[in-house]
């Protein structure tokens, strides 16, 4: 199918330029180190200093390393695995690309729109244009497959379902935890806030990413064949993300922050959405072979 090329096409430019961007924020060490900024809302804020994250705050700096680890040592790799399963006519295999250009997708729209400019924005926005592109086209080939009733069983799905709604719900309640304090006692500004113009992940998630897994999950509640493939991709997608915010939450505690609870509650969370997705991923049913065809496996 041209929609399988231009998807493996796609899909292997952002593993190149993804593996470039990820190898520089890690082993970037240029800058004379830590300094304070004070910003324009008068915070003193601490500044990394050096590589290619050094115009960021020294926390939000290590969380951006911590996240290209997991690009480059998790994601890249489960992206050519699941190209792997597609050119051998895999059909899980289109899922798992599906869901991890999903991560790709919201990985570099963060990094272009929060990450101090840098030497990589260019790459930052080619590759949030190739994992948007390579995701619509994933998802609207699921869509013209018949994808969907091959997904089961429906039990599992429903669960899943039920697990992406109550994740994205206690998001949405941290979220709103650290943005209406501020509002309420008239201090307006979160702490979270430092030098940058706005919070960028919690407007995302509030406006965009924490419904989508709110109406997949009530979907998939709700026997929805839609609300299935919407569930299953979200939740291959969501694995990859708690895995990077676990290892944002490990740099962070080596650099001596305190991270009660979320230690404890990022990694079960990241465990619970990997255990749904690998075994809907298993459950995935043999197709139906067309007269003079041989069936795909799953």
């Amino acid at each position: 199918m041209k929609n399988i090329s231009l998807i493996t096409t796609l899909s292997i430019m952002v593993v190149i330029i993804a593996g470039i961007a990820t190898v520089s924020g890690i082993f970037s060490r240029d800058g004379s180190g830590s300094y304070v900024y004070h910003s324009i809302r008068g915070e003193d804020v601490v500044i990394y200093g050096k590589g290619l994250y050094k115009h960021m705050s020294a926390d939000v700096a290590i969380q951006g390393i911590a996240q290209d680890y997991i690009t480059l040592f998790l994601a890249i790799p489960a992206l050519l695995f699941g190209l792997h399963l597609v050119r051998k006519h895999v059909p899980r295999g289109l899922l798992m690309v599906t869901g991890i250009l999903a991560y790709f997708l919201v990985t570099y729209l963060f990094y272009t729109a929060m990450a101090m400019y840098n030497t990589m924005f260019l790459a930052y926005v080619i590759l949030l244009g190739l994992s948007f592109f390579g995701f619509i086209l994933s998802m609207l080939t699921l869509s013209n497959t018949g994808i969907t009733d091959l997904l089961g069983p429906e039990k599992l799905l429903q669960n899943a379902g039920t697990f992406l709604v109550l994740n994205s719900l206690m998001v949405t309640f941290l979220w709103l935890n650290t943005i209406l304090p501020p509002l309420f006692d008239g201090s307006i500004y979160p702490k979270a806030l430092q030098h940058y113009t706005t919070l960028i992940v919690q407007g995302f998630d509030l406006g965009l990413l924490l419904p989508i897994g709110i109406v997949s999950g009530v979907l998939a509640i709700r026997k929805h064949r839609c609300g299935y493939l919407f569930t299953t991709v979200n939740l291959i997608f969501l694995s990859l993300l708690m895995a990077a915010l676990t290892s944002k939450i490990i740099f962070m505690a080596r650099a001596g922050v305190n991270v009660i609870p979320v230690i404890f509650i990022m990694p079960t969370m990241c465990f619970i959405a990997s255990l749904f997705s690998a075994l809907i991923l298993k459950g995935v049913k043999v197709p139906k072979p067309r007269d003079g065809e041989g069936g795909l496996r799953p």
